[in-house]
């Protein structure tokens, strides 16, 4: 039933008079852009440009003084108040009675925009909002809290803050355990099922009895299986992408869609940044989200923090953000992951649609427009559409170029081509943009899984939506120091390894929900992934041993064609992704890093290096979060990014 009020209270229209039993009294013909002028709050001309934006969008006077720094938050709710009739309360100090608040759910409370404070002497709960009375809401509130009500005003950020407060361990624990407690299967919290670990330690017990029985013949099968899906593997995302080379021609969003669409049309967004230990980046962060063209006051931005970085607190403070910006303190308990602060912040959104940004990213302005206008082709069933990543920072070194290589490769084809094949798409860590419901209706983030950008894409498919992508980019910064790259990429692979584990617990419920060619798709994309990494090492020494010292004993343990399919792989293996990697290159026009693509049999080595070390970590650390230190390269301005035409990247 709650949810059921929540969204009725969302839809309510104002109502000039209410029952005198809920003592709600809406005062005289003043209208709120007369009072703001009398009382000297706005200026005329303040008053002129925001009544000129609410006849362009629709929006609410209110909501566009205030996004626009005009007036403030408090003092015009303070005034409505005076226009409504009702008494103005400040929640910052008061507590909320418990008994009532364990009867809803906050998410529903604050997008009604209302909360029960306590219960008056006469029996009435006394009921704050930030919404404008009328009859059907008054009734719709009644409904919910089960008897009368007396109603005062407040500000809707008292209300995400009380709401916070109030839920506190309730919000964390959800944010932590939800997915688990409502579905176990899909959760990384558990590394190994027992059956999963019984079929591994009986597989391995056969392979070293085999190996100590028949040790050249089980030797040259493992091989042979080894090398057969790490060809198929490389082979997949070969052809994935050479379908994804027609994107651009096929399904890109055109400038002229995106100037089609009109303000008024347009629905609130919600943005949320988690950002831990980035307090040097933190100015930047607002620079770039306030470069995005999108109406004010349809749009929040919940910036995500970690209740003990206190620095970073303190920079965000500090840089006075605009009123779009809201803070929103993760509490501190583990795991402190990026999922568990996108599943705090998903209780607070009030937009339809919800985007992740990183700390250094760069969003091309007009792509929330362009999310919209993608939501809007695809049908209902489509909850996620991807932007394409890349970097500002391309030229700083040769790692900088390769991971550039890297993420042309496959965000302007692979992914691309995976939309267009109907297969599952496992998600980047940023620039995801969501339809807030099936979102919620999906269970948020996993917060155990370190990749839960990648599970949450497969999650969805299993369930039977779709991801689909835009032609849009967010520009990050590439980590041109090997250590880092290493922590980054190493918890990358982990979170695929937590990925593929999740979604074997049961075979069937992946066959069935998203069918058998998409199945094989995950196999070969998730798995095949970390698989080839592991196996670079291994067929790089076998084919050093052929060309340098062929004359050693190791035929008594590989025949000679074994050796000589080793070797086949991995010429077409790396023939094959430095061919995907010049076409990363051409597609953005970096025409200076097809000779760098050369390089990307020793980016394998360095990829080997951090799948060795997350497969430890699986072991060891399955839900440690590997923090990437940002702002290691100097950003540039706005003008000095590649535009879409010079990119590569139509409309």
């Amino acid at each position: 039933m709650l949810v059921t009020v929540a969204a009725d209270l969302a839809r309510v229209s104002a109502k000039p008079q209410l029952p005198a039993a809920d003592r709600v009294f809406v005062k005289g013909p003043a209208t709120l852009g007369d009072m703001l002028l009398a009382r000297g709050l706005v200026t005329a001309r303040q008053m002129d440009d925001a009544l000129r934006e609410q006849e362009a969008t629709g929006s609410r006077l209110g909501a566009i003084l205030i996004t626009s720094g005009a007036v403030r938050r408090l003092d015009l709710y303070e005034l409505l108040a005076e226009q409504w009739g009702l008494p103005f309360l400040d929640l910052t100090h008061v507590d909320l009675d418990p008994e009532l608040l364990d009867a809803h759910d906050p998410t529903d409370l604050v997008r009604a925009g209302w909360v029960p404070v306590r219960r008056e002497a006469d029996g009435a709960v006394l009921v704050a909002t930030a919404e404008r009375p009328s009859d059907e809401r008054a009734q719709l509130i009644r409904a919910a809290v089960g008897g009368t009500i007396t109603q005062v005003v407040t500000t809707d950020w008292d209300i995400d803050q009380a709401v916070h407060r109030s839920y506190r361990e309730r919000l964390v624990d959800d944010a932590t355990m939800g997915l688990w407690r409502r579905s176990a299967a899909q959760s990384a919290r558990q590394v190994l099922y027992p059956r999963q670990a019984w079929s591994l330690g009986v597989l391995l017990s056969a392979l070293a009895g085999s190996l100590i029985l028949f040790p050249r013949a089980t030797l040259t099968g493992v091989s042979m299986v080894i090398g057969v899906f790490f060809l198929v593997s490389v082979m997949f995302k070969f052809v994935v992408c050479l379908r994804g080379a027609k994107y651009d021609k096929e399904e890109a969003i055109t400038a002229e869609e995106v100037a089609a669409l009109g303000d008024h049309d347009l629905p609130v967004y919600t943005v949320l940044v988690p950002v831990y230990r980035e307090a040097n980046v933190i100015g930047d962060l607002l620079h770039n989200l306030g470069d995005l063209d999108y109406p004010r006051d349809r749009l929040e931005i919940l910036l995500l923090m970690e209740e003990d970085d206190a620095e970073t607190i303190a920079a965000a403070r500090a840089a006075k953000p605009p009123p779009t910006v809201r803070f929103v303190i993760v509490p501190d308990r583990l795991p402190k992951t990026k999922p568990k602060a996108c599943n705090v912040g998903l209780f607070f959104a009030r937009g339809e649609y919800v985007v992740i940004y990183d700390a250094e990213d760069r969003p091309e302005p007009d792509q929330l427009k362009k999310a919209v206008v993608a939501f809007r082709r695809a049908g209902p069933e489509t909850v996620c559409i991807q932007a394409a990543l890349n970097y500002w920072n391309v030229d700083d070194n040769a790692l900088t170029r390769m991971f550039t290589l890297e993420y042309s490769f496959w965000f302007d084809y692979m992914l691309p081509g995976l939309d267009d094949l109907n297969l599952p798409i496992p998600l980047g860590g940023t620039s995801n943009h969501f339809r807030v419901q099936a979102l919620r209706t999906l269970g948020g983030w996993d917060p155990f899984n370190v990749t839960e950008d990648a599970d949450l894409g497969i999650r969805a498919s299993v369930l039977g939506y779709r991801v689909g992508v835009i032609n849009s980019t967010t520009y990050e910064e590439a980590n041109r120091a090997v250590g880092n790259w290493i922590r980054q990429r190493s918890r990358w692979i982990k979170g695929y390894m937590q990925t593929l584990l999740v979604h074997l617990r049961r075979p069937g419920t992946i066959v069935r929900g998203a069918g058998i060619r998409q199945s094989l798709s995950f196999v070969l994309l998730i798995g095949g992934t970390p698989a080839s990494f592991l196996l670079t090492p291994p067929l790089y020494v076998i084919f050093a041993i052929s060309l340098i010292a062929p004359e050693l004993p190791i035929g008594q343990f590989f025949p000679t064609w074994v050796m000589a399919f080793g070797v086949f792989n991995l010429l077409v293996g790396n023939t094959a992704m430095v061919y995907l990697a010049m076409m990363g290159a051409f597609r953005r026009r970096r025409y200076g890093l097809m000779l760098w693509s050369l390089l990307n049999p020793v980016y394998w080595l360095l990829h080997a290096i951090a799948a060795y070390k997350a497969l430890w970590q699986l072991i060891t650390k399955p839900h440690y979060w590997e923090k990437t230190t940002h702002g290691l390269s100097v950003a540039p301005g706005r003008a000095a990014l590649p535009d879409p035409v010079t990119a590569g990247q139509p409309g």
